[in-house]
């Protein structure tokens, strides 16, 4: 079957001497694995085509175990990201969250616009980053089916509670008649609730204008990878690590 769909490279690996398996992340058919014949060649003409963060139409053949890239034209390579470290590692983690949080073959454009929509951002952004990644989490993990209940008890549903928790587990604000049912959440003010509603919101090009405190973002940002570990079934996210051993506040 010869299909054509937008993608984008998630990973790649060697496949043999001169070949690679792609993780692609695709607008019609969602993250799929696909192998690209001779793109390890100097004079392949799929070497631009099959790196990671390259955005490309492609035309695929559906195998019997994955895909077969026939033809790759490319959109945008976004380049810039790979010009600064910080870039490249927070854009691996935008790569890296699509593919440790989505089913093979699972169709989700909404999450699939949201990463081209980061990767364009954070190609012409310089600092700020907490900023522009925790936006980007909020949105992520609600576009995934667990957006934060930030308005009401998610134990009981209380309304204008004052005094709040969160609970990662279950996924929003606890008011204090509950902190018992679930004693591992998390310590929560309004200046935190406030800005994640705010940065929940706000496109992720219209950022600049927000004034939010770093220790707020620090705190919004360590919350919601505990959050999306947390619901996506994983331990660590690997671009993080790499990126807190390179002095993680210094890109900020």
């Amino acid at each position: 079957m010869h299909v054509k769909t937008e993608g984008i490279v998630l990973k790649e690996y060697r496949f043999k001497e001169t070949s690679k398996i792609l993780t692609l992340f695709t607008r019609k058919y969602g993250k799929v694995h696909a192998l690209a014949r001779g793109a390890y060649r100097p004079k392949s003409k799929l070497l631009a085509n099959t790196q990671p963060f390259s955005y490309n139409d492609y035309q695929l053949y559906k195998g019997r175990n994955f895909f077969y890239i026939n033809q790759a034209d490319i959109i945008d390579s976004f380049y810039n990201i790979r010009e600064n470290i910080y870039k490249m590692m927070y854009g691996s983690y935008l790569l890296e969250l699509v593919e440790l949080s989505l089913l093979e073959e699972e169709e989700n454009e909404r999450i699939f616009l949201l990463l081209i929509k980061g990767l364009k951002v954070l190609s012409t952004i310089n600092g700020n980053f907490y900023k522009f990644i925790t936006s980007y989490e909020l949105k992520f993990i609600s576009f995934l089916g667990y957006k934060p209940e930030i308005e009401n008890c998610t134990i009981c549903g209380r309304k204008k509670i004052s005094h709040f928790k969160f609970s990662i587990d279950k996924g929003g604000l606890v008011c204090p008649n509950c902190f018992v049912k679930d004693p591992y959440s998390i310590s929560m003010d309004e200046s935190m609730r406030r800005a994640m509603n705010i940065l929940l919101y706000t496109p992720l090009d219209k950022l600049d204008s927000l004034k939010i405190p770093k220790d707020i973002m620090f705190k919004l940002h360590d919350l919601l990878v505990k959050y999306i570990l947390n619901k996506t079934d994983r331990k660590q996210f690997n671009s993080l690590k790499i990126l807190e051993s390179i002095n993680f506040s210094g890109g900020d």
